[in-house]
């Protein structure tokens, strides 16, 4: 009896020996649902990096949102129209872009590009007779060194002044020579553009305040014609737009310095307390060379330049947050 039960011990013994040898050689696999805890920890940061830039990227929206443009444009104490878009994947956003704006000097751009893409000789002479000089009230170089009139400038020389200068009479001088603002408007509806209205000269808005919201545009229409710009053929126009010296506290203001700006400004004369056109519109070359066209118009503004101008720059710099920080 003794010996019968010490050799079911010692087998039993061998069997628990055996199974415990198995164990050691081949250890049970860890349960699927529980993880070193390396892995745990870089799951965790990777899930915390994506919560951030999620954060991050609807911050950036929000800035450049309408309801932040609108608050933006109350500063203005007028009307503000904003339009946007990046180029290269046409990504928009803006604020009352559909509505009329004067233009004022922003009509220049479609003159000039109507008359450069006429195919004139831009070494060709042109005439300027002391009737084509527009009044002291508006800003004309070109008047000013030539008070008599009556001397001739290279058709290139008209262009540069018109836009890099924003001349008054060059820019009448370029409507008589394409054949008169209704030309000019027939070349835009020939691009596309419909919202988009040249119907006086300069001569004519300064008799008269009310005559320039006849020549208008809705900000949208605007930003159109700016992506009409080709960098190869219009690299001379571009020049000029970038190196345009009035309006440096407008789109150009509130970038970091060295962005590059192809622009061209538009602003009314103040009446009792009243500005009715105080506009810049561009290209603006973001820092991974991708391109955002901008048209913001103020019209009809009771605040003052500083103010109106900062609604401009303000504007550009909400564009600015929104695309160029979310490409990096």
């Amino acid at each position: 009896m003794t010996m019968q039960l010490c050799a079911a011990c010692t087998h039993n013994l061998s069997l628990n020996t055996a199974s415990a040898e198995n164990t050691v050689r081949n250890p049970a696999p860890q349960s699927q649902y529980v993880k070193p805890m390396t892995m745990f920890y870089e799951e965790s940061c990777r899930n915390f990096a994506i919560l951030v830039w999620m954060i991050f990227t609807t911050l950036l929206f929000l800035l450049a949102s309408p309801s932040a443009l609108q608050q933006i444009a109350v500063e203005a104490r007028g009307h503000v129209g904003v339009s946007a878009r990046l180029i290269e994947t046409g990504e928009t956003f803006g604020l009352n872009e559909r509505e009329h704006f004067p233009m004022q000097s922003v009509y220049k751009l479609p003159i000039a590009m109507a008359v450069m893409h006429a195919g004139l000789p831009l070494d060709k002479p042109v005439r300027i007779t002391k009737a084509d000089l527009v009044p002291p009230a508006l800003h004309s170089p070109i008047r000013d060194a030539h008070p008599q009139g009556d001397f001739d400038l290279p058709l290139r020389e008209v262009l540069r002044f018109a836009i890099a200068e924003s001349d008054g009479t060059a820019s009448d001088v370029l409507l008589r020579l394409i054949g008169g603002p209704a030309r000019v408007t027939a070349y835009l509806r020939e691009l596309g553009i419909q919202d988009l209205m040249v119907a006086t000269t300069e001569l004519e808005m300064s008799r008269e305040e009310h005559v320039q919201y006849r020549n208008w545009s809705t900000p949208d229409a605007m930003v159109q014609l700016l992506m009409k710009l080709s960098p190869q053929r219009d690299a001379l126009l571009m020049k000029w737009l970038i190196e345009s010296t009035p309006g440096p506290k407008r789109i150009k203001g509130m970038l970091p310095a060295g962005t590059i700006v192809a622009h061209k400004t538009g602003t009314s004369l103040t009446d009792q307390g009243l500005t009715r056109a105080t506009n810049d519109v561009g290209l603006i070359t973001l820092p991974d060379g991708r391109h955002l066209a901008i048209a913001v118009f103020v019209s009809d503004s009771k605040a003052d330049t500083a103010t109106r101008e900062a609604v401009i720059a303000k504007a550009a710099r909400a564009a600015w947050d929104r695309y160029a920080k979310a490409g990096r």
